[in-house]
């Protein structure tokens, strides 16, 4: 089995902490200003890393260059209806509001804090 532990950075760990649990419905597995790990269920959903802290593995990233050129974040989501409803009382930025995509799912596309292009999708079933 593979498991996913998509990592980012970002400039403020516990504000894009607090946008990603109040979006996601997540909980906060770890808390600091740092590093941030985000549960679901158990689950490990998104962790996140502050740009200026090296710790023992050097430099993640380089907030000069462009962020997330080509990254998305694809949230795949049982509650999809209840997360775009957080997402629009939240007021994010829009990047493609919701629709049916040909996969045969919803998807709402908006961008985070940083400037990450974050999807939300419904459930496939199996």
């Amino acid at each position: 089995m593979v498991r996913l532990s998509p990592l980012i950075c970002v400039r403020d760990v516990e504000a894009s902490s607090r946008w990603y649990q109040r979006l996601l419905g997540c909980t906060s597995g770890h808390g600091g200003q740092e590093y941030e790990r985000l549960d679901s269920n158990g689950e490990l959903v998104l962790q996140l890393h502050r740009w200026e802290v090296e710790h023992d593995h050097g430099p993640l990233g380089n907030p000069a260059l462009p962020i997330a050129n080509g990254v998305l974040l694809w949230f795949d989501l049982d509650d999809f209806d209840a997360a775009v409803a957080r997402a629009e009382a939240m007021g994010v930025e829009v990047i493609r509001p919701r629709r049916f995509s040909p996969n045969g799912n919803w998807e709402y596309w908006l961008r985070d804090p940083d400037g990450y292009t974050v999807v939300l999708t419904s459930h496939l079933p199996n």
